[in-house]
């Protein structure tokens, strides 16, 4: 009869070291770029200088409620996937010129396609002349080479320059919110609705930031070699100088991604950033100034380094543990994990961790390996409960006959 054996770890002496995140000195206000001549600073849509209330509710993380004054947040880390902070991270909600970063995909798409390139000009018609909000200022009847339409779009912000790729690519902006809506679908964006290309204001436009969140690690993961435009600090274009609202990157403090801002939406941002190979990705929105949005998404990118790290427990072939084997030609066999165990601890994980191992024992033979043997659980206060299948990492035969005969005789008599 087999006897269930449990192994708890508790406090696994595993160290890395705490990423830096070192902060420029120069004061918040000072480094926020003054508006460019003739550029309306809202985002998406008519403002009027008001916004979302801010909320009460604190939201949710790891290490317990926390306060902040957007209405709807999320922060991931981008290799593991875990949620440090979660406010409302599934409400459907204005997502303003956040809408951006879905226009900016399908761009990104056609060009590594090699329908679209760079050097490619796609003319201004009124349509997109004529538009509003925030702009990059295209001229009627132009000729527009793509990339700097995209500088356009990311550094500026031009719902102008969105709506020329739009009907550069799909005929119309109608045609690209099609592209907008199935693209969206096929990589697992839940709870988001395009209306237009830009963001503009909407009842029936919406995301949530975890949307926003998975779309925007999409972008940094599917396209690398076009991510460098979300951290350019100004574009020009016909001599009029603009400069990237998003504060993390004015900061040096994120390589991208987008702002954004409508009375509807209130004041929005998603940052990303990376310090000693961990990248974290941010999403607020609903804040109720411009001056909230930049203390906000400091105050927490800082919170999410200085707070968390990433932590290898085992890799996929490190042995967790050596089972005893019953009529098997080994003794033991080692139990592997089969892949690497990286999970996003608080620091003080340490100290509240818990790491339990079963399998029922000893574990009869024959055995071969990647067989399923037991399962490795990791639990505890503000640590992310996981749970691995914990597989054979060798085969095991059966021992010869008279052998398996002595070993059943011992086990009657013994019990063991």
């Amino acid at each position: 009869m087999n006897i269930p054996r449990r192994l708890l770890l508790s406090g696994v002496a595993i160290m890395l070291a705490a990423p830096a995140f070192a902060r420029p000195h120069k004061p918040v206000h000072e480094a926020w770029p003054k508006k460019a001549p003739g550029a309306d600073e809202e985002e998406g849509g008519p403002d009027t200088g008001t916004g979302p209330a801010a909320t009460g509710t604190p939201a949710n993380t790891p290490l317990g409620p926390m306060d902040t004054s957007a209405k709807w947040a999320v922060i991931v880390d981008f290799n593991t996937g875990a949620t440090l902070l979660d406010k409302d991270a599934d409400v459907e909600m204005p997502p303003s010129s956040m809408t951006k970063l879905m226009t900016a995909y399908i761009v990104y798409s056609k060009l590594k396609a090699g329908t679209l390139s760079l050097t490619q000009t796609l003319p201004v018609s009124e349509h997109a002349w004529r538009t509003q909000g925030s702009k990059m200022f295209v001229e009627l009847g132009g000729q527009i080479p793509v990339e700097q339409l995209i500088r356009g779009m990311i550094i500026q912000s031009g719902n102008d320059a969105c709506i020329v790729l739009a009907e550069g690519i799909a005929g119309s902006e109608e045609q690209f919110v099609e592209m907008m809506n199935a693209t969206g679908k096929s990589i697992g964006l839940t709870h988001s609705v395009f209306r237009n290309c830009t963001g503009w204001p909407d009842p029936a436009h919406h995301m949530s930031v975890r949307d926003i969140a998975t779309l925007a690690k999409r972008i940094i993961q599917d396209f690398p070699e076009y991510y460098h435009y979300d951290a350019e600090k100004t574009f020009t274009y016909h001599g009029i100088v603009q400069y990237n609202r998003n504060p993390l990157v004015q900061r040096g403090m994120a390589d991208g991604l987008k702002t954004g801002h409508t009375e509807a939406g209130g004041f929005g941002v998603v940052g990303s950033a990376e310090h000693n190979g961990r990248r974290v990705i941010m999403v607020l929105n609903g804040m109720p100034t411009q001056h909230a949005r930049i203390e906000e998404s400091v105050r927490l990118m800082g919170w999410a380094f200085a707070n968390f790290e990433n932590v290898t427990l085992f890799s996929a072939n490190d042995v967790v543990e050596n089972a005893p084997v019953y009529l098997g030609a080994r003794r033991t066999v080692p139990l592997v994990g089969g892949h690497d165990l990286k999970l996003t601890m608080p620091r003080a994980w340490r100290q509240h961790a818990h790491i339990a191992i079963t399998y029922d024992s000893p574990v009869p033979a024959p055995i071969r390996a990647g067989d399923v043997i037991g399962k490795l659980t990791v639990s505890g206060q503000g640590v992310p409960q996981s749970e691995v299948a914990l597989l054979a990492g060798e085969d095991v035969g059966r021992m010869a006959l008279p052998g398996r005969a002595v070993a059943v005789v011992s086990r009657l008599l013994t019990g063991v």
